[in-house]
């Protein structure tokens, strides 16, 4: 059982929420937990979210939570779930969609909407071990206010040596923003990607149509597959694979 111990407004739908954990027991950049809401009359239902947090020791998971119009789940808890209440929590789970700073393979993280979530557990990770593997982010958000973690990203750009990231606007760009609204493209991947002759390892999340896209435009580059893993958000949270 975990406790919520604080709150932070990340953009006008999306809610992390820190949990305190009793013997948790660590977790891997990249993985996810179990969430499970009852009900009064007995009622339950879980959906899996993806850990936004670095693995940090002080038993705390930090979740970021994207309200999902008629959902079950993400509108309690980014709604209504409020400082001290309870919530049954299992994980982590997954064990081939994480990073392992021991790795010192160049690294591509691919991020359509929410899931930047587990690719900012990746982020946080990296500076957390003082690591200088070269990291690349291409975001694509539908408008400038759909950024999450907007001013962490601005901050990390600043301060974290080998940290680059790209943006890219699907309906909606900033004021004096050099391109027009567009959906991720080759050119995209190509201009603020790694080349294939560096064998970078590559991770794709967010939700499934954006997902199948980016990956095909990475194999097509010459990406290997086995080196591109993926995660797809479904109706019950994140779903991983890979070449």
């Amino acid at each position: 059982m975990a406790r919520l111990a604080a709150v932070r407004d990340e953009t006008p739908t999306a809610r992390t929420l820190v949990l305190d954990v009793p013997d948790w027991p660590g977790h891997l950049a990249g993985q996810h937990v179990d969430v499970r809401l009852t009900a009064a009359d007995g009622y339950s239902t879980q959906r899996s979210f993806s850990i936004a947090s670095a693995p940090s020791g002080d038993g705390q998971v930090e979740l970021t939570v994207q309200r999902v119009a008629g959902g079950e789940v993400s509108p309690y808890l980014a709604d209504v779930f409020a400082v001290d209440d309870p919530v049954e929590l299992r994980g982590p789970v997954g064990g081939w969609f994480v990073w392992r700073p021991e790795d010192p393979s160049p690294v591509v993280l691919v991020a359509g909407g929410s899931g930047i979530v587990p690719l900012m557990a990746m982020i946080r990770t990296r500076a957390g071990v003082g690591s200088r593997v070269p990291f690349r982010l291409v975001y694509s958000v539908r408008a400038p206010e759909d950024v999450i973690y907007a001013d962490e990203l601005r901050r990390r750009t600043r301060d974290d040596r080998g940290l680059d990231v790209a943006y890219v606007y699907s309906r909606q760009t900033p004021e004096g923003w050099p391109r027009p609204p567009g959906r991720i493209g080759l050119a995209t991947l190509a201009e603020h990607g790694w080349p294939p002759d560096f064998a970078p390892a590559c991770f794709v999340c967010g939700p499934t149509a954006f997902v199948e896209t980016a990956a095909d435009i990475l194999v097509a580059q010459g990406h290997e597959p086995r080196r591109i893993k993926t995660e797809r958000f479904g109706p019950t949270g994140p779903v991983a694979s890979g070449g």
